[in-house]
């Protein structure tokens, strides 16, 4: 299965879990909004660090979903790999492996 499947697959997944949780999933929403909205950091900034996070905690749903909303915020392959690296310095071995499928997915993205 390619990684735009499976985030298609994850949208899905939440909205069921949106459905059955409404009122906690509803202030998730709000909270994500709020941060994304707020601060001095700009909206890629605060994707290189959610995909950072996402690496080191090995959410690979997480990682998708944030190399996509890297991508939308304009973040670059290059950009895309300092992330990554840092994310290997700070995780070792799991962390290089968890950044293969996010350069994977940036590439299978940027060729669609």
């Amino acid at each position: 299965m390619g990684y735009k499947a499976k985030i298609d697959d994850m949208r899905g997944e939440l909205k069921g879990l949106y459905k059955a949780l409404p009122e906690q999933t509803q202030g998730f929403g709000l909270l994500s909004k709020a941060v994304k909205d707020g601060g001095v950091l700009s909206l890629k900034e605060k994707e290189f660090i959610a995909l950072g996070m996402a690496l080191v905690q090995r959410c690979e749903p997480c990682i998708l979903l944030h190399v996509e909303a890297l991508m939308k915020a304009g973040g670059t392959r290059e950009e895309l790999g300092d992330v990554l690296a840092m994310a290997v310095q700070m995780s070792g071995g799991p962390g290089l492996m968890y950044s293969g499928h996010a350069l994977a997915c940036w590439d299978e993205l940027a060729a669609q």
